[in-house]
């Protein structure tokens, strides 16, 4: 219980992880974007993933 309890409010992080880095790198593929710098497409969607979580933990609010 205590694990769920510290886990809980990096949940924002998790999905940003989980779900949001492969949209992100699906929709990449499907629309012939490239990802700059070299990486992978799913390289790319978890950096955007992980930020756009951080910024939902830390500010409280996804938009």
């Amino acid at each position: 219980m205590n694990l769920l309890k510290m886990l809980y409010p990096w949940g924002p992080v998790f999905f940003g992880i989980g779900f949001l880095a492969p949209l992100f790198a699906a929709l990449m593929e499907a629309t012939g974007i490239t990802a700059p710098f070299g990486l992978s497409t799913i390289e790319t969607g978890l950096i955007i993933g992980i930020i756009w979580g951080l910024i939902a933990k830390f500010g409280g609010r996804w938009i």
